[in-house]
């Protein structure tokens, strides 16, 4: 009776059958004849089920044809935007460092879009592998120039040849990184023929093992087959490679410090609960500050979202503004958003941002209609008073325009704060008379007198958080605070 035994079979790693993958098909792989990614797919597989690590295993693929491995892989997996695989694998490794974190990504996605996603990981020494497929065109689209187009290579982009004056040279991802001081292990290998695709092997299974053992950075490039793209034969298409890559891509190790790197560990178990994350993110109160947690804030303001719009021009301090304000509602425990929005010229150029604070979530941090605008110059105001609501609050900077005409509704009120500023002896703090006015404003109208004396400590509390390593101008922005308020206390009495 005899009896039969697989040598070698379908790694584990693989999904049986391939679900995923759209169509009647499920038990084959979808790449073109002759393509690399199905090889390349079966070595990390194998590599993976060798060194054990399949079930913490994160396998990241961005757009390109190597999107598609999810449909392959059994193991934990990412599809990310365009170039972005490196800085979501930074994340992963970081936020579970009991992972594993595999980065796959094509020619056109690490070479063109996502380089400096890629290279500024790889600066970093960030502990995961990625697998970089180098077949010189950009594959899922069609096969446009890449750039590891070789000279005079041509594609659908360059039909006369690629031309170096014009596209330049190809793209030495390697040859780049290895001129970095953080990766450990870089090594191109050719998916052409029995004896390269064993070397590829021998590089597979060396990045596994270093990402099993915590070592660092580990680059695999791969000189891979696309006979569809490129026109040419299973043949043609390896000598190709073998030939005329090879001549502009070396193949070979070009740095192995695995030896010599120690083993990591595994980091500390991250804090994922939310107060753990808050004490290591914000700093403690300082003595005699208000108590978030015992703070109500009855004032019937606060039982809506409310939005407000901040604008003016870069250098008056209009981003900061806004990130102070939503620094004060994060230290009371609303929910809050800041989003900044400044021209190329940011200093000098136009600036604005929007903060949203809520008791609930918010679903979104653009602005639309805002229930308080500060405008610093007549541009802002002309550019976002549509935005102020019926019943909504203007401050303006009475320096830069006259007084506005406003809806009935609405409430106006001015204020030379660059003036005021000027007098304290640092004109960057004339953002915070402006908080100093809105604090007057709101506690004659909308805030009760516990939450108008709050209202103080927490402008307190949060321009100490941001300048902790300046007392003087910590004491500057609260004697403009103080001042603007007086200075609109003033004009209410």
């Amino acid at each position: 009776m005899s009896t039969e035994k697989i040598k070698f079979g379908r790694s584990n790693v693989f999904f049986d059958p391939f679900e995923r993958r759209p169509g009647p098909i499920k038990t084959n792989m979808h790449y073109c004849p002759g393509c690399g990614h199905g090889i390349l797919h079966k070595l990390i597989a194998e590599a993976i089920e060798h060194y054990g690590i399949q079930e913490n295993t994160v396998f990241i693929a961005p757009v390109g044809c190597a999107v598609f491995a999810y449909y392959y892989f059994n193991c934990g997996s990412i599809s990310v935007p365009h170039g972005r695989a490196p800085a979501v694998g930074t994340g992963a490794a970081r936020a579970t460092p009991e992972k594993y974190v595999i980065s796959y990504q094509g020619d056109g996605d690490l070479g063109a879009i996502g380089f400096n996603e890629f290279i500024q990981a790889a600066n970093r020494g960030e502990k995961m592998a990625i697998f970089f497929v180098n077949n010189s065109n950009y594959g899922m689209t069609g096969g446009q120039m890449a750039p590891t187009t070789l000279p005079n290579q041509v594609t659908m982009t360059s039909p006369y040849g690629r031309n170096v004056e014009t596209e330049g040279y190809p793209m030495k991802v390697c040859e780049l990184v290895n001129a970095l001081e953080a990766p450990v292990y870089i090594e191109r290998v050719a998916l052409t023929g029995t004896a390269n695709i064993l070397k590829a092997r021998k590089a597979v299974f060396k990045a596994i093992e270093n990402l099993k053992n915590r070592k660092g950075f580990s680059l695999v490039e791969a000189l891979s087959p696309c006979p569809v793209n490129l026109k040419m034969t299973a043949e043609q298409v390896n000598e190709f490679i073998d030939t005329k890559m090879t001549q502009f891509f070396p193949l070979g190790v070009l740095r192995d410090r695995s030896a010599e790197t120690p083993a990591g560990n595994v980091p500390e178990e991250p804090v994922r609960d939310p107060e753990g994350v808050k004490k290591l993110l914000f700093t403690a109160k300082e003595e005699g500050a208000a108590d978030a947690e015992k703070i109500v804030n009855n004032s019937e303001l606060f039982n809506d979202e409310r939005r407000i719009r901040v604008s003016g021009f870069g250098g008056q301090g209009i981003l900061s503004l806004g990130h102070t304000l939503a620094d004060m509602a994060r230290l009371r425990d609303f929910n809050v958003s800041w989003m900044p929005s400044y021209g190329p010229e940011q200093r000098g150029g136009s600036a604005s941002c929007a903060v949203i604070l809520s008791r609930k979530a918010i679903p979104s941090p653009l602005v639309d209609s805002c229930d308080l605008l500060i405008a610093m110059t007549k541009a802002a105001l002309d550019k976002f008073g549509y935005q102020l609501k019926d019943d909504g609050i203007l401050i303006y900077d009475t320096s830069a325009m006259e007084k506005p005409e406003v809806k009935p509704g609405q409430k106006v009120f001015g204020l030379d704060a660059l003036a005021i500023a000027n007098r304290i002896g640092n004109a960057k703090c004339a953002n915070s008379a402006v908080l100093g006015a809105l604090a007057a404003i709101l506690g004659k109208y909308a805030l009760t007198s516990e939450d108008a004396a709050d209202y103080e400590k927490v402008f307190t509390e949060a321009i100490t958080e941001s300048f902790r390593k300046k007392p003087k101008v910590v004491e500057q922005n609260i004697a403009a605070f103080n001042a603007g308020r007086d200075e609109m206390s003033s004009q209410l009495a």
